[in-house]
């Protein structure tokens, strides 16, 4: 029985970490929403940045990021939705959970972010000096009204 919990305890030390992030909770329609995370992984192979939006009367939909080689160990930036081009989304809510999986199937923590889609919302910057403005890629899940999911 020791052995394989020590076993355990050495597999889980290469799971990924988010370790901050930060996203504006509101925004304006048709703006591009910026998520942004600082996540490490101590055997550096990140590969994936997995989302899932949770939308009301649509239910939850998937996708993911790949992460690129040079960012697999560490990085910091945003991942960014995309929020134009559907008046049926505008005045919403929706939850975004973001998790990093690497190549050995693990995952990291999960965080969370509730976002709401209103006429004249700003979205909010994060604190200075912690993420860079580096881009990520996009998150890969296309929004859709309740009118399209009928």
């Amino acid at each position: 029985m020791r052995a394989m919990a020590n076993a355990r305890e050495e597999k889980g030390k290469g799971i990924p970490v988010i370790s901050e992030s930060f996203a504006s909770p509101s925004l304006a329609p048709g703006e591009t929403w910026k998520v942004y995370l600082n996540a490490s992984d101590a055997d550096g192979d990140m590969k994936n940045i997995v989302c899932t939006i949770d939308q009301p009367g649509i239910g939850p939909s998937s996708g993911f990021t790949r992460i690129k080689e040079e960012n697999r160990q560490q990085f910091s930036g945003y991942i960014y939705l995309f929020t134009g081009g559907m008046g049926g989304v505008n005045l919403t809510n929706l939850t975004l959970t973001v998790q990093i999986q690497d190549r050995a199937g693990h995952f990291s923590n999960p965080v969370s972010f509730s976002l709401s889609i209103e006429l004249r919302a700003q979205q909010e910057t994060p604190p200075l000096d912690t993420f860079r403005e580096k881009d990520l890629g996009p998150i890969m899940i296309t929004l859709r009204s309740s009118i399209d999911g009928e």
